[in-house]
C-alpha cells in the first residue's frame, strides 16, 4: 500500500492514547484499541502504541495472557483512508522531499511497520485471545488471525479487504494464516471477492472458536484466560510455540521430534510438579514460574 507516509508514522510519536492497557484480572493484559470514531482503524499513531503495548508485553513477567478488542462497536476497520496523513503544500523547493514521501522505499516503511504487528503478536510468548466485538478488516482482520483464538460477537463480520481498494487481497500475512485455519480452497474465495464473513459463518468454518452474544465477548474472551492462567507459565508457554511451528513443520516424524524435546524440557520445570501436586491436592496451583 503506497502511501505519503513520512508524516504517517515516521513523524507520529507513539502516544498511549490511542491502545488501552489494562489488568482486567491477576496476569491478564487488556488492550483496547481506541479510536472508536473511526471504528479503530489503523493510523500512524495506533501502529506505533499498539508495537509499544506489545513491547512492553513482552517484557512483562506477570503477564500470562493477552485479550485484545476494540472500543465501541468495531474491533478493527483496517487502515485509515478517512484520515490520511496530512500532506503539505510542496513548493518548488521541496518537490524533491515530496516525491521521497511517495517513494516505494517510503511505502514499504509503512507495510512493514504495519505488517510486523503479526509476527510480533506470535512471537510473544503469552497467548493472544482475540475479542472480537465488530467489524474486523483488513488488518483488523490480520490481527484477529494473528491472535491464538478467536471469540466473537453475534455482530462480528470478517473480511479481507484488500482487494477492494485496488490491492492484492493477499496481505499482513492474512494468505498464510486464512488457509491455515479455514483450508485453501474457501481462503482462496475470500481473498478474491473481499465479501465479509458473519459471526455465524465464521463459526462453522472454524475462523472463530466461540459466538457470545454482543456486549459479553470481553467476559467471554476473559473466562478463556482464566482458564489458560490455570495451568503452567512455561507448560502455556512451550504450547503456543510449538502449535504455531507445527504449522511451518514438514512432516509428521519432525512434528513429534520438536514435541518430544519439549516435553521433556517441561518435565524438569518446578511449575509442573507443582501442577500434578496441586490436582491431587485439590488445591489451586502455586506456579513460581521455574
Amino acid at each position: 500500500m503506497l502511501i505519503d507516509s513520512d508524516a504517517y508514522l515516521r513523524d507520529t510519536p507513539a502516544s498511549g492514547r490511542t491502545v488501552r492497557v489494562e489488568e482486567p484480572a491477576p496476569g491478564v493484559r487488556l488492550l483496547t484499541l481506541d479510536r472508536e470514531h473511526r471504528l479503530n482503524a489503523m493510523s500512524g499513531e495506533l501502529i506505533k502504541d499498539l508495537h509499544t503495548a506489545l513491547d512492553g508485553i513482552a517484557v512483562d513477567e506477570d503477564c500470562r495472557v493477552v485479550v485484545v478488542t476494540g472500543a465501541g462497536r468495531a474491533f478493527c476497520a483496517g487502515l485509515d483512508l478517512h484520515e490520511p496523513p496530512a500532506r503539505e503544500a510542496a513548493p518548488a523547493a521541496t518537490e524533491e522531499a515530496a516525491a521521497r514521501r511517495r517513494s516505494p522505499q517510503a511505502g514499504m516503511h509503512v507495510q512493514q511497520a504495519i505488517a510486523s504487528l503479526v509476527p510480533k503478536l506470535r512471537n510473544l510468548r503469552q497467548p493472544v485471545i482475540a475479542a472480537v466485538n465488530g467489524p474486523a478488516s483488513g488488518g483488523g482482520f490480520a490481527l484477529a488471525l494473528a491472535s491464538d483464538v478467536r471469540i466473537a460477537a453475534a455482530s462480528a463480520r470478517f473480511n479481507a479487504a484488500f482487494v477492494k481498494i485496488g490491492l492484492s487481497g493477499c496481505d499482513i500475512g492474512v494468505s498464510w494464516l486464512l488457509p491455515r485455519l479455514i483450508g485453501a480452497g474457501l481462503s482462496h474465495e475470500l481473498l478474491l471477492t473481499g465479501r465479509f464473513v458473519d459471526a455465524t459463518e465464521a463459526l462453522r468454518i472454524g475462523l472463530v472458536s466461540r459466538v457470545v452474544e454482543d456486549g459479553s465477548v470481553v467476559q467471554a474472551a476473559l473466562e478463556t484466560a482464566a482458564l489458560i492462567c490455570a495451568n503452567s507459565p512455561m507448560g502455556v508457554w512451550m504450547t503456543k510455540e510449538v502449535a504455531w511451528s507445527q504449522l511451518e513443520v514438514g512432516s509428521l516424524q519432525a512434528g513429534i521430534d520438536l514435541e518430544n524435546r519439549t516435553q521433556i524440557l517441561t518435565s524438569y520445570t518446578r511449575d509442573q510438579t507443582e501442577q500434578i501436586t496441586s490436582f491431587l491436592q485439590r488445591r489451586p496451583p502455586e506456579y513460581t514460574d521455574s
